[in-house]
């Protein structure tokens, strides 16, 4: 099986570090994937679900923050604000912080406040989104 050296950083942690078959991450214009040996690259990976398959076969999923991802020299690194497993995010967190991020956007705002409000409640979206599926509930947000 083509597999190629998968490294995903964040701020805190390396998320993951090994060897890999596949990603599929979210680009700013629709999802992407990346394989064996794809051509060097570099762009940029929007607020969302990262779903990855091992060398084992084993394929995860991790909810990213807005980030860069870099090919090259069959070595993929994405770098990321944050990076959690669905059973790591706290579903009573991320819907207050959804709840927050849409009462913030209600409120009259400058341009960078609106653009700040908008990116939190993507990622709470993101974030409960994620949870939801890990536990089998309803995905209406």
């Amino acid at each position: 099986m083509n597999t190629f050296h998968l490294k995903i950083i964040t701020c805190n942690r390396i998320f993951f570090d090994g060897e890999c078959e596949s990603i599929i991450f979210p680009g700013f214009d629709g999802k992407m994937e990346i394989q064996a040996n794809h051509a060097p690259m570099s762009t940029t990976v929007a607020v969302g679900e990262v779903r990855f398959r091992d060398a084992e076969g084993n394929t995860q999923a991790v909810i990213v923050s807005d980030g860069f991802i870099k090919t090259g020299d069959n070595e993929v690194t994405l770098l990321a604000f944050s990076a959690e497993r669905p059973d790591e995010i706290d579903m009573h967190r991320a819907q207050v912080a959804l709840d927050m991020a849409r009462e913030e956007l209600q409120q009259k705002q400058s341009v960078v406040e609106y653009n700040i409000s908008s990116a939190a409640m993507a990622r709470a979206m993101a974030r409960l989104s994620g949870a939801k599926r890990l536990h089998g509930e309803d995905l209406n947000i």
